[in-house]
């Protein structure tokens, strides 16, 4: 009886230094899981474009820090099998060297969304579809901050910075820096200032009190 409990006691270890000289386990890969299952609590589907969208790219983050030359190579290879078919049936081009923050959301996959492989978005971003984030043929692409909303059919364009706490209306093409906590709308966008919650709390309990 203790032969069968056994087998798998002494297995384990190997595998476990197997997957270490290969550079499959560690934190990247526990990351890489967690990431995964929020995404999936979020959409509820593993058919869901947007959860396909960010399955392909979390995973090509994850192909890119592998450490060991085989390894590595074997990743990419991977990468290029899962993520070609998925990007062709969503339209969603996110390369695995683009960096986003934690709680990134794709809201809607029903059109295409690309952005340049430079592009830094920050924690908790959400964007629609049809959106175009990249350069405008000088410089690099955008730095966007945290909890930034990008609406249908918006462009961010060029080397800027797009502040926390923005958003930015559908059919709006930004190539211009946009200060925190804005609204940013029309082509060629026009930026206004946006009353942050305890501003809007305060004007709501002055009007109650008039």
């Amino acid at each position: 009886m203790g032969g069968p409990a056994f087998i798998p006691q002494l297995k384990i270890p190997r595998l476990q230094r197997l997957a270490g000289r290969l550079d499959l386990a560690g934190p990247p890969l526990f990351l890489f899981i967690a990431d995964v299952r929020r995404d999936y609590r979020r959409h509820g589907s593993s058919m869901n474009a947007s959860f396909l969208a960010l399955f392909a790219y979390r995973f090509g983050r994850w192909c890119d820090q592998r450490r060991h030359p085989a390894t590595l190579w074997l990743a990419r290879k991977l990468y290029g099998l899962i993520n070609t078919p998925i990007a062709l049936v969503t339209r969603i081009w996110i390369p695995p060297t683009v960096v986003v923050g934690e709680g990134f959301h794709i809201i809607h996959a029903e059109g295409s969304l690309s952005i340049h492989p430079h592009t830094i978005i920050g924690k908790r971003c959400g964007i629609m579809h049809n959106v175009t984030i990249g350069t405008n043929m000088r410089g690099g692409p955008p730095i966007i901050g945290d909890d930034v909303f990008i609406g249908v059919n918006a462009t961010v364009l060029g080397e800027i910075k797009i502040g926390d706490r923005v958003r930015i209306a559908a059919n709006t093409a930004v190539m211009t820096d946009v200060p925190s906590d804005s609204v940013a709308y029309g082509s060629p966008a026009r930026i206004v200032p946006r009353l942050c919650a305890f501003e809007v709390q305060t004007a709501t309990t002055e009007r109650a009190r008039q």
